[in-house]
C-alpha cells in the first residue's frame, strides 16, 4: 500500500487526506488543512479533494468494514436471527463469527445507532400488573383465602363451599347470559363491535358487584352469622312443629308482613297477635257466663261441674235405655258405664285428688301442645286419658266437619284409628257448649 506524508509537517498520512487540485503531488494532513497551511504556490484558497488510501467504511475502526460487508451483515442478521453468528458469518463470507458478532453489537447495539434505536427512558411506560400491591396480576389474588369455620348443616343450608369461597347460587346468578352467547363474526360491522363491547362492560361492571358483595359479606362477618340465623331458624321450626296447624296456618298468613321490620319484631309482633286472639276467645267465653248470670269465678267453676254432672246423666240413660235385656249386652252396658265415670271431667269440691292424679297432671303438662289448651280442655284430656296433641287433632277435625256442612257439603269425616266414640261424643258435646260448634 503506497504511503503518502504531508507536504506541510512531512508526517506520514493514516486514513484520509487532503490532495490539492491545482498543485500538483500535494498532500496535506487533516490537522494542516484546519490550519490553512500555505506552502510554495499553494493557497488555501485552492480547490481541494478528499483522498483516502483504505476503502471507504461506515464506522471509524482500526480493522475498517466495507459497505459491502455492512449490508451483508444487515442482511444476515435479519434472515437468520440475532444470535446465528454462524450462518451470519457464512453469509459474509470475508469475516468469522466472532468478528461478526463484536461488529454488531459495538456498532449497532451499543453504539450511536444502538443508543437511537433503543432508548433508555421511554415516553410511556407499561405499570407491572402482577406485584404484590393489588393488581388485576397480582399473585396475592390468586392465594386461596383461609376457609371458614362452618359445619356441615350450616355450609348445606347456605349453599357455601369454604374451600372456593363460592356459593351455589351467586349475586345476579344469571349475569352470566350476557356475554354467553356473544362471538366476534367476520361479517359484523362497528356498530355490532361496538355494541357487544357495552355488553362485555355491562358483565364486568355485575361481575364486579358481585365480587364486592362476597368481599363485604367476608369482612364483616355475614356468612357466619347468617350461619347462626339459619340454625335459629331450623330451632324455630322445630318449635313450629308443636304448634297446631291452625297457629301454623296464621303464621304463614302473617309473612307477608315481615318485610316492614326485623326478625325480633316480627316474632314479637306474631306473640302480640296470638294473645290477641286468646283474650277474643277469654272475652267470648266471659260474655257466654255474663249472660247466664254468672260474675264470680267461683260460680263459674260450680256452673260448669254441674253443667258436665247433667249431661253425663243424660248420657247413662241413653245408654241405659238402649240396653236389652239379655246377659250380653248388660255385662256391655256395665262395661260402658264404667267407661262413663271414667270420662267424668267433673271433681266435687269435697274429693282430693290423688297422688296417682297429680302425677297424671304433670307427665300430660310436658307433653306437646299443652300449653296450647284452656284450662278445661286440660281438664277433659286429663280425664279420658288423652294426650293434647291428639285432641287437637280431634278437636280440628270435628269443626272442619261441622263447617263443611254448614255449608251444604256432604262429607264423611275420618277420625284417627282406635277412637273410642264415647271420647268422640265427650268432646262434640263440649265444643258445643263452649261455642265452638252449633247444636247437632
Amino acid at each position: 500500500m503506497e504511503k503518502h506524508s504531508c507536504s506541510n509537517c512531512q508526517c506520514d498520512i493514516s486514513g484520509f487526506r487532503i490532495r490539492c487540485a491545482e498543485c500538483p503531488d500535494f498532500d496535506l494532513c487533516l490537522q494542516c488543512f484546519s490550519y490553512g497551511a500555505e506552502v510554495g504556490s499553494h493557497r488555501k484558497d485552492h480547490r481541494y479533494r478528499v483522498g483516502s488510501d483504505s476503502p471507504p467504511s461506515v464506522f471509524d475502526n482500526p480493522d475498517p468494514w466495507s459497505l459491502a460487508e455492512e449490508n451483508m451483515l444487515l442482511d444476515a442478521v435479519e434472515q437468520y436471527g440475532f444470535g446465528n453468528w454462524e450462518d451470519i458469518a457464512n453469509h459474509v463470507e470475508s469475516q468469522k463469527a466472532p468478528e461478526c458478532q463484536d461488529h454488531y453489537i459495538n456498532f449497532f447495539v451499543q453504539g450511536n445507532i444502538g443508543k437511537a434505536t433503543f432508548p433508555t427512558e421511554y415516553g410511556f411506560r407499561v405499570s407491572d400488573h402482577t406485584c404484590p400491591d393489588g393488581g388485576p396480576l397480582s399473585p396475592s389474588i390468586t392465594v386461596p383465602v383461609p376457609p371458614l369455620d362452618l359445619s356441615i348443616q350450616e355450609q348445606q343450608e347456605l349453599g357455601y363451599m369454604p374451600f372456593r369461597d363460592d356459593f351455589e347460587r351467586e349475586f345476579d346468578n344469571d349475569a352470566e347470559t350476557l356475554v354467553s352467547g356473544l362471538s366476534i363474526n367476520h361479517d359484523d360491522d362497528d356498530l355490532d363491535i361496538e355494541i357487544k363491547l357495552c355488553q362485555v362492560d355491562k358483565y364486568r361492571l355485575r361481575i364486579r358487584e358481585r365480587e364486592r358483595r362476597k368481599k363485604l359479606a367476608r369482612d364483616y362477618g355475614l356468612i357466619t352469622s347468617a350461619a347462626s340465623t339459619g340454625s335459629k331458624q331450623s330451632k324455630s321450626q322445630q318449635q313450629k312443629k308443636k304448634m297446631s296447624k291452625d297457629v301454623r296456618e296464621f303464621q304463614e298468613k302473617m309473612k307477608s308482613f315481615s318485610q316492614f321490620h326485623a326478625a325480633a319484631e316480627h316474632e314479637h309482633f306474631f306473640d302480640d297477635l296470638q294473645k290477641e286472639k286468646e283474650l277474643k276467645s277469654r272475652i267470648k267465653e266471659l260474655s257466654r257466663y255474663r249472660r247466664h248470670g254468672l260474675s264470680v269465678i267461683s260460680e263459674i267453676e260450680d256452673f260448669e261441674d254441674e253443667k258436665y254432672r247433667r249431661e253425663k246423666k243424660k248420657e247413662n240413660r241413653k245408654k241405659m235405655g238402649s240396653s236389652t235385656p239379655t246377659k250380653r249386652n248388660s255385662t256391655v252396658s256395665k262395661k260402658a258405664e264404667g267407661k262413663v265415670e271414667k270420662l267424668d271431667i267433673l271433681i266435687d269440691d269435697d274429693e282430693v285428688k290423688d297422688e296417682d292424679t297429680e302425677e297424671e297432671c304433670k307427665e300430660m303438662a310436658s307433653q306437646p301442645g299443652y300449653e296450647m289448651l284452656s284450662e278445661r280442655e286440660r281438664k277433659l284430656c286429663n280425664s279420658i286419658g288423652m294426650t293434647p296433641a291428639n285432641y287437637s287433632t280431634i278437636k280440628t277435625c270435628i269443626i272442619k266437619d261441622y263447617l263443611q256442612r254448614r255449608q251444604g257439603f256432604p262429607v264423611k269425616i275420618r277420625y284417627p284409628s282406635g277412637m273410642d266414640k264415647t271420647h268422640r261424643r265427650k268432646i262434640m258435646s263440649f265444643l258445643s257448649d263452649n261455642g265452638w260448634i252449633g247444636v247437632t
